[in-house]
């Protein structure tokens, strides 16, 4: 199976909504890898490893977010998968 890297900016109402504990516990239950932390320009970023299809749901999540956040715009860009992460954490 094709393993791939996908790092996010997540901008819009993200910070304060809980969408790094819930963007946590979606990777954990696509058995992705890889982090999420808060930005200090009020946006998100995340980047997800795994198989292309729960990386491809991981993406399409963000785009939405959990229901108290409204994602305004979201940037990716595809990088080489490392295998670098055991799990998926909350940076801070």
């Amino acid at each position: 199976m094709e393993k791939v890297r996908a790092r996010l900016i997540i901008e819009g109402t993200v910070q304060g909504v809980f969408f790094r504990q819930h963007t946590q516990e979606m990777a954990e239950g696509l058995g992705l890898t890889g982090w999420v932390m808060n930005r200090p320009d009020g946006s998100v970023e995340a980047v997800f490893e795994g198989d292309l299809e729960g990386v491809s749901k991981a993406v399409e999540w963000c785009r939405r977010g959990p229901p108290q956040a409204r994602v305004a715009s979201l940037r990716q860009s595809r990088e080489v998968h490392t295998g670098e992460f055991r799990d998926f954490s909350i940076r801070y």
